[in-house]
């Protein structure tokens, strides 16, 4: 059984867990660890869980609210840790202690039970990298923090049974918020993140009919609004807004088999 949600999603913070079960054994991935230590602690021990419980860790690049405690949490349990070259050299190099493991676009990388590919983005990072997670019969995309999809990361998420896909701010919104210039144009550019618009397209794009659950995530606290993200995901998907799920930055998801 494949199984997933998300500690947390936002400028704040991210972090999504990930669990394959099978013959009484759970292998556990957590996807960015986002949060200070003590918090990352606290978030797992809301749902009953322990750092020690991971089996590994993906940071899928360097940017605080992704990167956050990696490097002490390897340390201090001896939990590995896996992201590209290049975000590893965009956080200065750091010593792992043997625990740091690099991947690339189409390497894949077992955790246990799960098997993880990672994909290369368009996002203003030096080597980003998201991931669909499998245990063989369930699938997984999880896909925030890119400008726009290109034909290679719709590809590597076609017929995915679950998503967390970015929601990160509504057009309109983001262009009368008193964000200066230059920051407008970064969060909306090729290499930001992604709208509503550009989201419910990628939405409607890999919607098949085992599509079982897209979760709205990453949304801009100052520059979007639940509703919207609802209503835009509805609409892409054909089905009613009370339905749809956005993650939140302070409690995240609940739980959801793929």
């Amino acid at each position: 059984m494949l199984r997933f949600r998300s500690l947390g999603s936002g400028s704040t913070g991210n972090g999504t867990l990930v669990e394959a079960s099978s013959g009484g054994r759970t292998s556990r991935l957590l996807i960015d660890c986002g949060f200070a230590l003590r918090q990352l602690d606290a978030r797992l021990a809301r749902v009953g869980l322990a750092a020690s419980d991971l089996d590994a860790v993906f940071v899928t690049h360097e940017h605080g609210d992704h990167i956050g405690c990696a490097h002490s949490l390897a340390r201090r349990n001896r939990v590995p840790v896996w992201m590209s070259e290049g975000t590893w050299l965009a956080t200065g190099g750091k010593d792992f202690e043997g625990h740091l493991h690099l991947a690339r676009d189409g390497l894949d990388i077992t955790v246990g039970d799960l098997l993880v590919q990672p994909f290369t983005v368009p996002h203003d990072a030096k080597e980003p990298l998201q991931l669909r997670c499998t245990d063989g019969v369930r699938s997984l995309g999880v896909l925030t923090d890119l400008g726009h999809a290109t034909p290679h990361v719709l590809a590597r998420l076609a017929g995915v049974d679950a998503m967390l896909l970015e929601f990160n701010h509504d057009s309109d919104m983001l262009a009368a918020s008193a964000y200066p210039a230059f920051l407008k144009h970064r969060v909306a550019g090729n290499y930001g993140h992604l709208s509503n618009a550009a989201a419910a397209d990628i939405a409607r794009a890999v919607l098949h009919d085992g599509l079982r659950h897209v979760v709205a995530a990453h949304l801009s606290e100052q520059n979007n609004q639940p509703e919207l993200v609802r209503r835009a995901l509805a609409e892409a998907l054909g089905a009613k807004e009370d339905e749809m799920l956005a993650a939140t930055a302070s409690e995240g998801s609940p739980w959801l088999d793929a």
